[in-house]
């Protein structure tokens, strides 16, 4: 089973923030932990699948050079634009279902956060096509997801990560496991950091 885009409209229509990603200090912390995650300052292109009502995408904005911020719901995407009305000019916001949809281009950052176990085992598969046809050489994959079972779905949060760690041609760089979440960041081959500061 996977869900669809009137499983998240029914969501938003009982709440505007239904994670409580302003409010929750596990939110908070899962964030600090994803930002020091990546191993760059800085990220030409980047893309946020399922960017919810954007508090993840504001800390990520000063990042990247471009970022294009996808979701399916349209309350959530007006709730991001309008945390990002104050600058930010480098983040674009496109309504999208992935993996029916999926931008053209290449990334050097993909961020899949909280959004693999929404869909099925056959879709994530799909997904995981277009992460690996967009991903650019050198280019960084972040995962982070809750561990515990999500009713409704088919997979859980390790078994998201599973699937992303099979993805052709991608090193695993960073690895965390806690009770509650799991964080992984792959990379293509590319420059590697010690390149890229000039250390070897």
């Amino acid at each position: 089973m996977s869900f669809g885009p009137d499983d998240f409209a029914a969501l938003y229509a009982r709440s505007a923030d239904p994670w409580r990603y302003e409010t929750s200090w596990y939110e908070a912390r899962k964030r600090a932990l994803t930002l020091a995650t990546l191993t760059r300052e800085r990220y030409a292109r980047a893309f946020e699948p399922g960017c919810s009502i954007g508090v993840l995408t504001a800390e990520l904005a000063p990042r990247c050079d471009e970022l294009l911020a996808w979701d399916t719901n349209g309350a959530a995407l007006d709730a991001a634009r309008d945390r990002m009305a104050a600058g930010h000019g480098a983040v674009s916001f496109a309504s999208g279902w992935i993996p029916a949809a999926w931008p053209s281009g290449r990334f050097d950052l993909i961020v899949f956060s909280e959004i693999g176990y929404f869909l099925s085992r056959a879709e994530l598969l799909e997904a995981r096509g277009h992460i690996d046809a967009s991903l650019a050489p050198g280019g960084e994959l972040l995962a982070c997801h809750w561990r515990h079972p999500i009713r409704g779905g088919e997979l859980d949060g390790d078994g998201v990560h599973r699937l992303l760690d099979a993805t052709p041609g991608l090193q695993p760089v960073v690895h965390h496991r806690e009770t509650d979440l799991a964080i992984d960041l792959w990379s293509r081959a590319g420059d590697s950091l010690a390149q890229r500061e000039g250390l070897l």
